[in-house]
C-alpha cells in the first residue's frame, strides 16, 4: 500500500454476501487447524481449505478472527498441554511431542511465557487457578464464593461437539468467525459452553457439549449452525479464574461440597460455561469462567 493512497483508492467494504462467504471459508481453516493443532500446517494447506490464495489468507485470516492462524494454533497447543499436565502422569518431553513442540526446550519456553510458569511447576502446583471470590477449593472452608441468581432466557447459535471437552475450543473459534461473518459480535454476545457429561464416567471420544454464542431474533440456523432457545432458569453460580484445563476441580467443588448441602436440587438441564474474557489476548491465569448449575425452581409453601 502506497502513503500516498487517495481515501477513494480503498477498497470498497466487503458486501454482506462475501463476508459470510469469508466466514464459511476461514471457518474451514479454522476445522483443519483444530482436527490436530500438533500437526504441522503449512500456510499452503490452511489456504487451500479456506481457498484463498496464500498471498491473502493470512490478512483475511487475521481480520476475520482477531488473530494469526499461528497463534490459533499455539493457543490450542497450549491448552491441551495443560489439560495434560493436570490429568496425566506423562513426563514433560512426551507432552511436548504430543502437542506439536519439537523439543521439551522449546515448549517449556512457550509454556512458561504463556502460564508464568515451567510445565513441571505447574503441573506440582496442580495449576494456577482458583476461585474469583474470597475462599479457595477446599472442603474446610465456607463455600461463600457461590451464588444463585436467575438467568434470563437465551437465544443462542451452536454448533455441536464431540470428543474431548478440552478441544471444544476449535468449535467456539468457527462458531467466531460464523458469528463475525453477519457482523454479531457486538459488545452484548456472550459466550457460552454447554456440557452434556460427565468427563468422568463417559469416555472421551463420546463426550457430548455444545459451544454457543447469544444471538438477536431474526438470526437464522445455516452453515451447520443451529439456533437453540434457553428457557429463564435459576443458576448457582462459581467464578474460576485460571485455565480452563483447572475447571474440573472447581466442578467437584460445586459438586462435592457445595450441592450437597445448599438444599437445592440440580434441573435438567446440562452445566454452563460462561467465557467472561477473550482467550485470544488474555493470559490463562487471568481467565474468567462461570460455571453455572442450573437449579429447579424452589416451591413455596
Amino acid at each position: 500500500m502506497h502513503d500516498g493512497a487517495m481515501p477513494n483508492d480503498r477498497p470498497a467494504p466487503a458486501k454482506p454476501a462475501t463476508r459470510l462467504d469469508y466466514g464459511r471459508r476461514i471457518a474451514r481453516a479454522i476445522a483443519l487447524i483444530a482436527a490436530d493443532p500438533a500437526r504441522a500446517l503449512r500456510l499452503e494447506d490452511l489456504a487451500d481449505a479456506a481457498a484463498f490464495s496464500p498471498f491473502h489468507f493470512h490478512r483475511i485470516y487475521r481480520e476475520m478472527t482477531g488473530e494469526t492462524p499461528a497463534e490459533t494454533q499455539a493457543r490450542e497447543r497450549l491448552s491441551r498441554a495443560a489439560h495434560l499436565l493436570v490429568r496425566d502422569s506423562l513426563p514433560v518431553a512426551v507432552v511436548a511431542r504430543s502437542c506439536g513442540f519439537g523439543s521439551a526446550a522449546a515448549f517449556t519456553r512457550a509454556f512458561r511465557t504463556a502460564y508464568g510458569i515451567p510445565p513441571a511447576a505447574y503441573r506440582a502446583r496442580g495449576g494456577i487457578g482458583a476461585p474469583h471470590g474470597p475462599t479457595h477449593l477446599d472442603s474446610e472452608i465456607p463455600v461463600t464464593e457461590i451464588t444463585i441468581r436467575q438467568e434470563s432466557a437465551l437465544r443462542l447459535a451452536c454448533l455441536d461437539h464431540r470428543g474431548p471437552y478440552t478441544a471444544i475450543g476449535g468449535a467456539f473459534d468457527r462458531l467466531s468467525a460464523w458469528a463475525a461473518a453477519r457482523r454479531l459480535l457486538g459488545p452484548g454476545a456472550r459466550f457460552i459452553g454447554l456440557y452434556h457429561d460427565d468427563p468422568q464416567s463417559v469416555p472421551e471420544k463420546q463426550l457430548r457439549s455444545t459451544a454457543c454464542v447469544t444471538v438477536p431474533p431474526g438470526v437464522e440456523a445455516t452453515d451447520g449452525v443451529r439456533i437453540l432457545e434457553l428457557p429463564a432458569t435459576r443458576v448457582a453460580v462459581l467464578v474460576f479464574r485460571g485455565p480452563y484445563a483447572e475447571l474440573e476441580g472447581a466442578y467437584r467443588h460445586l459438586y462435592r461440597d457445595w450441592l450437597p448441602v445448599s438444599g437445592e436440587e440440580p434441573a435438567d438441564q446440562p452445566c454452563r460455561e460462561e467465557y467472561l474474557n477473550d482467550p485470544r489476548g488474555t493470559p490463562p491465569a487471568e481467565l474468567l469462567t462461570a460455571l453455572m448449575l442450573p437449579l429447579k425452581e424452589q416451591v413455596s409453601i
